[in-house]
């Protein structure tokens, strides 16, 4: 599974797709959650718009979610800093709460 429990929250393994039509959850790729993103890979815009995806669709504040390793890379390691357990209904769905 491509989620874990850590000390101060939960850590999520994601593949990045930089570059798609949209925003959206595509299953699973290697062991980690693929999600396509619509922002490019160039600036850092695609690491930016995977933290404001992930944080919408989990129902937390972006300063929650943070990039741990993967910067450069499409395999990227994510820290979800929060107490409770988050939502992961809306993250296997890809459709953020409203």
């Amino acid at each position: 599974m491509f989620v874990s429990e850590r000390e101060s929250g939960w850590a999520l393994d994601v593949w990045a797709q930089p570059g798609a039509r949209k925003d959206e959850v595509a299953g699973e790729y290697q062991g980690c959650l693929k999600v396509r993103l619509r922002a490019p890979a160039v600036d850092n815009k695609a690491n930016k718009g995977l933290v404001a995806y992930i944080a919408r669709l989990l129902q937390l504040k972006k300063s929650q979610v943070e990039i741990v390793s993967g910067h450069a890379s499409r395999r990227k390691h994510l820290a979800l800093n929060t107490a409770g357990e988050p939502d992961w209904g809306s993250l296997l769905s890809g459709n953020a709460p409203q």
